[in-house]
């Protein structure tokens, strides 16, 4: 009888076999294995119960005993609730998991021998069950599904003195189309959710491979692909850009003083600040350390001090640490890209260098680096 595997969809779980070994303690294997089963019980109930149309015709035309009738509803209806039992009392649910994909394959093996090798429904459950098995754990499952599948046969053939009535009658046919076509359906309706879902989760990972973790800003490496594209686009068009780097002041101070704790804290809200007083094209990011990037589309020097002295106002107003009433400034570099710049490393230097000015000349102003030049 067919499986309902998540393994049907074609897609892998979301861990390796191995990570059914992982300690129960851990939490996030046993987790993710429960949604495997979760997964699996819905399409193995599913599977096993349109198997049971295919399988019955034949036994109803082979006159089958009361008892293999039994076992038949049994198997469709009632294994699959029990092997999801199974699967969730388990300590490591993957493995138990697989265990019951390897019933699956012997139970198929009993019911291809019982139905006396009826061919096409005996096709029709090898096929499946093979392909579970190699979804899921590849050719070593396969291999061990196949071996589960052949000696469960051989076993269940020679109690029935290995009859063969290979001959498929229109009825067995009939009986095998919800199988053949709503079954995938089902599947692929499965395969759509799942991969909706791990679509979802690589673009959460992707965003989260972006951002700052203490900031909640543009981590260096993202936010230096946004200038360099800035960068490219004046190259390419002649329109103003601009740059700011800005440096928290006297910021060994504040964690000498009061601890890397609260340190973390003023460079949250200060990232927050920045977040708050920018435009919508605007982006910033975390240099390193105290420092932070900004990179001002469609802005020249002069725009750029504007903003640049609305953030260094807005910083020097705001409380950084409220439980401390910890107030600081910002020190702030500007530079504007022009054509004379070699590339976008040369950008970041300049306006880095109007930076250090800015703190020279005793830190809370903003500099602009065609004016730190002149001096």
């Amino acid at each position: 009888m067919s499986t309902g595997s998540d393994a049907d969809t074609g897609v892998r779980p979301a861990q390796p076999p191995a990570a059914a070994e992982a300690p129960a303690a851990a939490g996030g294997p046993r987790r993710s294995g429960l949604g495997f089963a979760r997964r699996v019980r819905t399409l193995r109930t599913v599977g096993f119960a349109l198997g049971f149309l295919a399988v019955g015709s034949v036994l109803h035309q082979n006159g089958a005993h009361a008892l293999v009738w039994t076992l038949l509803v049994a198997n469709a209806f009632v294994w699959p609730q029990v092997a999801y039992a199974l699967a969730v009392r388990s300590a490591q649910p993957y493995r138990a998991e697989f265990g019951n994909l390897l019933v699956d394959s012997a139970m198929g093996g009993v019911w291809i021998a019982l139905m006396a090798f009826n061919l096409l429904p005996s096709v029709l459950l090898a096929a499946m069950l093979s392909m579970d098995k190699l979804s899921v754990g590849g050719v070593r499952l396969l291999a061990r599904g196949a071996l589960a599948l052949v000696a469960a046969c051989l076993v269940a053939a020679a109690f029935t003195g290995f009859e063969l009535r290979p001959a498929t009658t229109m009825l067995t046919i009939v009986a095998c189309l919800p199988l053949l076509v709503a079954y995938p359906l089902a599947v692929g309706m499965a395969t759509y959710r799942l991969s909706r879902s791990i679509r979802d989760q690589n673009r959460t990972l992707a965003e989260r491979s972006r951002i700052d973790g203490l900031s909640g800003v543009l981590n260096r490496g993202h936010w230096e692909e946004v200038v360099s594209n800035e960068f490219q686009r004046f190259c390419r068009t002649g329109h103003p850009v601009s740059l700011l780097m800005i440096d928290i002041d006297h910021f060994k101070q504040i964690n000498d003083r009061h601890g890397h704790p609260v340190g973390d804290q003023v460079i949250r809200n200060v990232a927050a600040l920045l977040r708050e007083t920018l435009r919508g094209p605007d982006t910033v990011g975390r240099y390193g350390g105290e420092e932070f990037g900004i990179v001002l589309p469609d802005t020249d020097a002069h725009g750029a001090f504007v903003i640049a002295e609305r953030i260094r106002e807005r910083v020097a107003g705001a409380p950084l640490a409220r439980e401390r009433d910890i107030r600081g400034t910002v020190s702030i570099g500007i530079a504007e890209a022009d054509v004379a710049l070699s590339d976008v490393g040369e950008w970041i230097v300049r306006a880095d260098r109007a930076l250090y000015r800015a703190k020279a000349l005793g830190r809370n102003r903003t500099v602009r680096a065609d004016a730190a030049a002149e001096e």
